[in-house]
């Protein structure tokens, strides 16, 4: 089928939209999961594959059915950003590459016609919405759906319009952002300059407010609404290998979910949802690990969204009226996997990289830049292999990356075989709400 004959409105639609209003078939509508694992492309998969199940093993994300070359690029630029990503996502509508929520400065409907984001239009209509982050509440990768901004660096203001938002569930960190400069926190002092306490009107909203994963995992799932605030900013720290050791800290906070944790409680929550549901998922630390070119780092937080999307898969089995997407908007970093055969001689088991290879892009062992390679899970014959972690950037680019998905409407990514950046609008808008959007 072709892209234009599964995204234009069909013909059995639009001669549907003559009959009387009585004789109008229902729309067949489901739930939608849209898991962002920032920056993660094909290349950074293949090397979580490598690394957890072997070179002939399969990740989560291998078994997804449904997969279609993704097509990231802006308005204005070839490469997606975070920010401007989001945007795409959350309205259907290409923009320039530095927008948060909007085209720019300028505001912008949905490809709906309605004004707002889809996540918007989700809470207009009734349907509950989910928002989960593994990084601070300001993240565009989920943010951008409830938040628009100028500047994707007005923080405090982001944090606002999406603690305002009326989101029947958010999980995230950034609590620095929720208070007022003097106040003390749970995890540190508040950075806020206009002396709101967001906590306390989330609080009087009527939220459960919650901190930890013991906090989360006590949390009933008929809980009426709820805030987790899991962090003083993100709940990983996204340094390189080396100032991390220096540190002495761990990838990720101890006390916080994980986004397979928090996922797992959102949709326990959301499944309640009389209506249907919206929840928007994003690991950003497969970015921001990538971002500063540490291996380790972006390899545990791949783990993280492979696990994610077991519980994504699990949730769409039992429940086959619900659509699961995963996509990122750009590669973080270049990631490329060398294993032996030119570079035998380098990438050998148990001997330390050299720092860079022979073009001079950095090479990452086990604990970063001069360190052991990597090794493999067996193959099929039992064989481990080494490797090692070749970065081309510190930042990102238009990298191999596939738009994939399992349950209602996923069949329509295959059939499509390469997708827009606009078309997650168009296939989230057709589950969540019924018909197509015009080409």
């Amino acid at each position: 089928m072709q892209r234009r004959a599964i995204f234009a409105a069909s013909t059995a639609i639009a001669a549907g939209s003559a009959l009387p209003a009585a004789a109008q078939p229902a729309a067949i509508t489901g739930n939608v999961i849209f898991f962002h694992p920032d920056g993660f492309g094909v290349n950074h998969w293949g090397a979580l594959r490598m690394l957890t199940v072997g070179p002939d093993g399969r990740t989560n994300w291998d078994r997804l059915p449904s997969s279609a070359v993704y097509l990231g690029h802006m308005k204005d630029g070839l490469t997606g950003t975070s920010h401007g990503g989001a945007t795409t996502h959350a309205f259907g509508v290409r923009v320039v590459a530095d927008s948060f929520g909007m085209d720019g400065r300028t505001p912008i409907r949905s490809l709906s016609g309605f004004d707002g984001s889809i996540a918007r239009e989700a809470l207009a209509r009734g349907k509950w919405v989910g928002l989960v982050n593994s990084g601070a509440a300001y993240e565009p990768g989920t943010a951008a759906f409830v938040a628009s901004t100028e500047r994707r660096n007005s923080l405090a203001e982001i944090t606002r319009l999406v603690a305002t938002s009326g989101v029947q569930l958010h999980l995230a960190g950034g609590e620095r952002w929720y208070l007022p400069r003097g106040t003390q926190g749970r995890f540190g002092e508040g950075a806020r300059e206009d002396g709101l306490n967001l906590i306390e009107r989330l609080t009087a909203e009527g939220y459960r407010i919650v901190y930890t994963r013991e906090e989360l995992a006590a949390l009933p799932a008929d809980a009426p609404k709820v805030w987790g605030i899991f962090a003083h900013n993100h709940t990983f720290n996204d340094r390189d290998e080396e100032a991390l050791a220096q540190n002495n800290l761990p990838h990720y906070v101890p006390t916080a979910p994980s986004i397979a944790e928090m996922s797992d409680y959102a949709l326990r929550f959301l499944a309640r949802a009389p209506q249907g549901f919206l929840l928007v998922a994003e690991e950003e630390g497969t970015d921001n690990f990538g971002n500063v070119n540490n291996a380790p780092g972006s390899l545990e937080a791949g783990m993280r969204a492979d696990a994610a999307i077991g519980v994504y898969r699990r949730f769409v089995d039992a429940n086959p009226n619900t659509l699961m997407l995963t996509c990122c908007d750009s590669d973080a970093g270049g990631m490329q996997v060398i294993g032996p055969g030119a570079q035998q001689q380098v990438v050998r088991e148990g001997v330390n990289l050299p720092e860079r290879d022979r073009n001079g892009a950095p090479l990452d062992g086990q604990r970063g830049t001069g360190t052991a390679a990597w090794m493999s899970a067996p193959d099929r014959a039992g064989v481990r292999h080494p490797f090692a972690i070749a970065w081309s950037t510190l930042t990102d680019v238009s990298g191999g990356i596939l738009l994939r998905g399992v349950g209602m409407n996923a069949g329509l990514i295959t059939e499509a075989g390469t997708m827009d950046n606009v078309d997650v609008y168009r296939l989230m808008h057709r589950t969540l709400f019924g018909g197509d959007l015009p080409a």
